[in-house]
C-alpha cells in the first residue's frame, strides 16, 4: 500500500479489496457465516412463533387479553414498522460508525426487546416490544448484509448472501416445531408456553452475541474512514489464517484502487447517488422489495390462519404445516444460490420472481375451485416459496452490492424500509381482513395481489438487473471517495469508463 497527502485529506492507493476477493474459501469464512448469519434464524423463529401461537394467545387463560386479529394484524404491522424505522436509524449509523459496532448494538436491542416481550401482561406492552424487537432486527439487515458483502470473496458472494438470508427459514422450522410444544397444554399451562418461546429467543441471541465478538470490522469501511493501518492488519491476519488452513501460498492479488479518505457522507450525497446517479438501480431495488414484502409479510405469515379458517386444522397443529413450507423456503436459496454466481444475477433474479408469481396464480386458481386440502395447499406453497425465497433473498443481495461503499448500509436500509413499509405494514392489515372473512374469493384476491407484484418485480429485474456476478464491489459501483481513473487490474473497468449501468 502506498499513501500520499491530498488537500481534501489522505489519499491512498490500496489492493486490499483485491486481496479479499481473491481468497479461496476457508474455515475463516465459515466463522463469518456463523457469526453474522445466525441472527436470521432468530428472526425466522420470532416471526413464525408469533404467527403460529396467535390463536392460542388469544384464548382465555393465556395471560394476555388480546385477539388473534390484533396479533396477526396490529402486532405484525408494528413489528414490520419497527424494522423499517430501525433499518433507517441504524443504517445511517452503520455507514458512519462501522459494521461491527452496529451489528453488536442491534443484536443487543433485539435480545432485550424479545426478553421483555415474554413478560407481556397487556396488549400495549406486547405491541411496544414487538415494535422494539423489529427495531433491532431492522438494524441487523443493514449492518449484516453490508459486512457479508465486504468480507466474502466476489466468487462466492451471491450464494453466501442468499443462503444467509435464507437461513431465516431454518428459524421458521424451529419456530413451527417450538410452537407445537408451546401450544401443548399437557406440557405447559396456557400462560407459560408462549412466554418461554420468546425467552428462548433471547437466550439464543445472547449466544450469538458472544460468537460475533470474533468477527472483524470491514477492512473496506476502515480504508475509507482513515483507518488503513487497522485494515492492513486485519487483512494480513486473515491471509495468514487462510494460508495456514489450506497449507498453500495465496495467489498474487490483481487490482488496486485509489481513494480520498473521509469521515462521512452527507444525506445530500446519498440522495444524489440513489436518485440521480443510479436511478434505474433504485427502481430495481424498490420493485424487488415491494414484491417480496407483500408475498411474505402480508400472505405467507397468515398461512396458519388460512389453515384453521378454510381447512379446519386445529390451531395446535398448524406448526407442522408451516415447518414443511419453511423447509421449502430454505431449500430455494440453498439449491439455487450457486446459480446466481454462475448463470448470473439477471436471469436468476427475474426467473425466481416470475416463477413464484406464476405458481401463486396457479395456487389461487386451484384454491378458488375447491381443489385443495390442507396437504395439497401446503405442497403448492412449497413450490411457490422454493423460488420466492431465493428471489426475496436476492433483493437484499442486490441492494447491498449495486451502490457505492459509502452508502451501502443506508441503501439497504432505505429500500428495505420503503419497500417493506408498502408491503409489510399495509399488507398484514389488508390481508388479515381478507383471509379472516372465511370467504374463498377474498383469500383468492390476496393471493392474486401477491402474485401480480412478484411478476411485476420479475419483469423489472429482467430489464434492469445488474450483472454483478463474480465482480468486485468496487467494479460494480465505484466508491464515492475513489479518485478518477483509480480502478486498475484484472476484472476492473478501464480508467475513465462509466460505472456499470443497470
Amino acid at each position: 500500500m502506498t499513501t500520499a497527502e491530498a488537500a481534501s485529506g489522505r489519499t491512498i492507493t490500496t489492493n486490499i479489496p483485491a486481496r479479499l476477493d481473491r481468497l479461496p474459501w476457508s474455515h475463516w469464512h465459515w466463522t463469518i457465516v456463523i457469526g453474522l448469519g445466525t441472527v436470521w434464524i432468530l428472526d425466522g423463529l420470532e416471526v413464525t412463533v408469533v404467527g403460529n401461537i396467535a390463536s392460542r394467545l388469544s384464548e382465555p387463560g393465556s395471560g394476555l387479553p388480546i385477539s388473534s386479529g390484533q396479533i396477526t394484524g396490529i402486532a405484525a404491522a408494528l413489528y414490520v414498522a419497527g424494522a423499517c424505522v430501525g433499518a433507517l436509524f441504524w443504517g445511517r449509523l452503520t455507514d458512519k460508525w462501522g459494521r461491527k459496532r452496529l451489528f453488536m448494538i442491534t443484536l443487543a436491542v433485539y435480545l432485550a426487546a424479545t426478553a421483555l416481550t415474554a413478560l407481556s401482561f397487556s396488549p400495549w406492552w406486547f405491541f411496544t416490544f414487538r415494535f422494539l424487537t423489529g427495531f433491532g432486527i431492522g438494524g441487523e439487515y443493514a449492518a449484516i448484509n453490508s459486512a457479508i458483502d465486504e468480507l466474502i470473496p466476489a466468487k462466492y458472494r451471491g450464494r453466501v448472501d442468499l443462503i444467509i438470508n435464507g437461513s431465516f427459514w431454518l428459524g421458521a422450522v424451529g419456530g413451527s416445531l417450538l410452537s407445537i410444544v408451546a401450544l401443548n397444554t399437557g406440557i405447559f399451562p396456557k400462560d407459560v408456553g408462549w412466554r418461554l418461546t420468546f425467552a428462548l429467543g433471547a437466550v439464543l441471541a445472547a449466544v450469538i452475541l458472544l460468537v460475533r465478538r470474533h468477527v472483524p470490522e470491514s477492512p473496506r469501511w476502515l480504508l475509507i474512514h482513515g483507518r488503513d493501518r487497522e485494515a492492513e492488519e486485519i487483512v494480513t491476519s486473515i491471509e495468514e489464517r487462510v494460508e495456514a488452513d489450506r497449507g498453500e501460498r495465496l495467489a498474487r492479488p490483481e487490482g488496486e484502487i485509489t481513494i480520498h479518505q473521509r469521515r462521512g457522507v452527507s444525506f445530500v450525497e446519498i440522495a444524489r447517488t440513489l436518485f440521480a446517479d443510479y436511478r434505474k438501480r433504485s427502481v430495481l431495488g424498490f420493485s424487488l422489495f415491494i414484491g417480496q414484502a407483500f408475498l411474505y409479510n402480508a400472505i405467507t405469515f397468515g398461512f396458519g390462519a388460512i389453515l384453521t379458517t378454510f381447512f379446519k386444522v386445529p390451531s395446535g397443529n398448524t406448526g407442522y404445516y408451516f415447518a414443511v413450507i419453511a423447509v421449502g423456503n430454505f431449500c430455494g436459496p440453498l439449491l439455487l444460490g450457486k446459480l446466481f454466481d454462475t448463470v448470473g444475477r439477471r436471469v436468476m433474479i427475474s426467473g425466481t420472481y416470475l416463477l413464484s408469481g406464476l405458481l401463486l396464480f396457479g395456487t389461487a386458481w386451484l384454491f378458488d375451485r375447491g381443489s385443495l386440502n390442507a396437504t395439497t395447499m401446503t405442497a403448492c406453497w412449497c413450490a411457490v416459496l422454493f423460488f420466492a425465497s431465493a428471489g426475496a433473498s436476492s433483493a437484499y443481495l442486490t441492494v447491498s452490492e449495486i451502490f457505492p461503499m459509502e452508502t451501502r448500509a443506508m441503501s439497504i436500509a432505505f429500500f428495505y424500509a420503503l419497500g417493506t413499509a408498502a408491503g409489510g405494514i399495509s399488507g398484514p392489515l389488508l390481508f388479515a381482513d381478507l383471509t379472516s372473512t372465511g370467504k374463498v374469493a377474498d383469500t383468492v384476491l390476496a393471493f392474486e395481489i401477491g402474485a401480480s407484484l412478484m411478476c411485476a418485480a420479475g419483469l423489472v429485474a429482467a430489464f434492469l438487473a445488474v450483472n454483478a456476478e463474480r465482480r468486485s464491489l468496487e467494479d460494480i459501483a465505484k466508491p464515492l471517495t475513489a479518485a478518477a481513473s483509480s480502478l486498475r487490474g484484472k476484472g476492473q473497468r478501464e480508467p475513465g469508463s462509466k460505472p456499470a449501468t443497470a
